[in-house]
């Protein structure tokens, strides 16, 4: 499957190929005004982390990995501060949405609050983000981070995959946008 994502706060766009099989796969690219940013992240068959590679300009890159009993490292050095994550969010993606969004599987009506570990770039900081996803109907879920007042009610697919996520990304290109990449 494959998945196009317009930047719609900050002007970018992202190709993400996604594999299923005994392990999930994502590979993405994403460019943007600061150039480009491949990534992959491998997943189980539950939804649930297992690796990311992450190579952006200037040859930077960050290696963050969960092990099956929970631990977390980056760049091979251990991090207990994320102990409490399953999911990983990168900052500049919309497909981390889906997921929690996946592998919590929630009822209409249902909230469910998360811990991931966010992935914040250009910094490449690695940080505990508490989150809370509330599904609202069967394509429809309210986003909220619970260390601030941001919340945003995300359209997904039947997949679980965003659709619309207002003011920051989407699959169709913003009206009036006629170059991508930017």
């Amino acid at each position: 499957m494959s998945y196009t994502w317009y930047g719609v706060q900050m002007r970018s766009i992202e190709c993400l190929h996604f594999t299923m099989g005994g392990k999930l796969r994502a590979r993405s690219t994403i460019t943007d005004h600061n150039g480009r940013c491949d990534y992959e992240v491998t997943l189980n068959d539950q939804w649930v982390f297992r690796e990311l590679t992450l190579q952006c300009p200037d040859d930077r890159r960050l290696e963050v990995q969960r092990g099956t009993d929970g631990t977390w490292s980056v760049n091979s050095e251990p991090r207990p501060d994320l102990a409490g994550a399953i999911d990983i969010d990168l900052a500049f993606s919309p497909f981390t949405n889906t997921l929690p969004i996946r592998r919590l599987n929630l009822t209409i009506g249902s909230r469910a609050e998360i811990t991931t570990a966010y992935i914040d770039v250009p910094s490449f900081r690695v940080l505990p983000d508490p989150q809370a996803y509330t599904r609202i109907a069967v394509n429809l879920y309210l986003y909220e981070s619970l260390d601030s007042d941001f919340s945003r009610q995300i359209t997904v697919d039947a997949d679980g995959f965003v659709i619309d996520y207002p003011g920051l990304y989407s699959r169709n290109p913003p009206p009036g946008w006629s170059q991508y990449p930017p």
